[in-house]
């Protein structure tokens, strides 16, 4: 084994903890893949060798800093590729790494028995599909002739679907960087109807990621919104920004546009968050310049009000819905 897919257990709506919990996993391999709000990939090839640890040890070493450094608890699936460390993932608890043999008769009996739905990529239409013809499992699939599964799904789709039935995993993990998003979350201490206090927790994350991005000379591109619900189910909407901003009314005003589309109807709302990604540097970010002096007075009284902060802290200077 030599991937492994990391689920910690954040408390809700804390996934602004993810950055620290991923640069300890980088410190066994720069080959991490993040998996926001609370995951991550880790190919441990090069760490293998070095360490002259397995997989599974090396991920139990990792849980153990993690309750240590963190107080964070994690879940760990360990296998020979992503799609595997994934769906061994679902199959793992705390305290006990689930690993994927790396032998083709142990990848063979791990998926055998498994629901076709399970398959990373199989959605629901698809699933659907095989199930009515009785291939439901993995294992069938797996068995099933190419030709078949092709007029079911399609040419490349039953091409794909048999290889990864099969257990092989074409997947690898891509790097990113955990400077490519900022998280800032707002629970309320009991579960929310007021839009009015919805929108001042959208205010304050915003104001509260603007100057951050500032302070790192950052931009972003794109704006992602998640409300979780008293259900404890969740709504995440996403919204690309006309230019890469780190201005705190720019992100506001895009914000309150993801909520509003959403249109909810005295939603009992338990948390919000809000996660700029696509982070770049701001000498290299475009600004369309208006002939609105407004907008140069709002960005020079920002400037003034990020100096305030750095010298007195974070509630020096605030929007005045904030204040009350």
């Amino acid at each position: 084994m030599t991937i492994l897919c990391v689920r910690f257990q954040l408390p809700p709506m804390y996934e602004a903890a993810l950055p620290r919990l991923l640069g300890l996993l980088e410190e066994f391999t720069p080959v991490v893949q993040a998996l926001p709000p609370d995951g991550a990939l880790a190919d441990l090839r090069g760490a293998e060798r070095y360490f002259g640890r397995s997989a599974v040890e090396l991920a139990s070493v990792i849980r153990v800093r993690a309750l240590a450094l963190h107080g964070v608890d994690c879940v760990i699936g360990a296998a020979p590729g992503p799609m595997l460390a994934r769906m061994a993932l679902r199959d793992a608890r705390p305290g006990v790494t689930r690993a994927v043999p790396g032998d083709p008769e142990g990848i063979a009996q791990f998926l055998a028995g498994k629901p076709v739905a399970a398959l990373p990529g199989v959605g629901a239409a698809t699933a659907r599909t095989l199930c009515e013809y009785g291939l439901d499992t993995l294992g069938r699939v797996a068995a099933a002739p190419l030709s078949t599964l092709q007029r079911l799904v399609g040419a490349k789709t039953g091409r794909e679907l048999r290889e990864k039935a099969r257990g092989v995993d074409r997947g690898r993990v891509v790097p990113n960087g955990v400077s490519r998003s900022l998280a800032a979350e707002r629970p309320f201490g009991r579960d929310e109807l007021d839009p009015d206090r919805h929108r001042r927790a959208l205010l304050s994350a915003a104001e509260e990621l603007g100057s951050r991005l500032r302070a790192l000379d950052k931009v972003c591109r794109t704006l992602t919104l998640t409300v979780r619900y008293a259900d404890r189910s969740a709504t995440t909407r996403s919204r690309t920004l006309a230019e890469p901003t780190a201005h705190s009314a720019a992100l506001t005003r895009a914000v309150y546009g993801m909520y509003e589309a959403l249109g909810l109807q005295r939603a009992r709302v338990r948390a919000l968050a809000l996660r700029a990604e696509g982070l770049g540097p701001a000498e290299q970010a475009a600004h369309q310049l208006t002939f609105d002096p407004v907008d140069e007075k709002v960005r020079r009284i920002e400037e003034v009000a990020d100096r305030a902060r750095a010298k007195f802290g974070p509630r020096a200077v605030m929007p005045g819905r904030l204040a009350a």
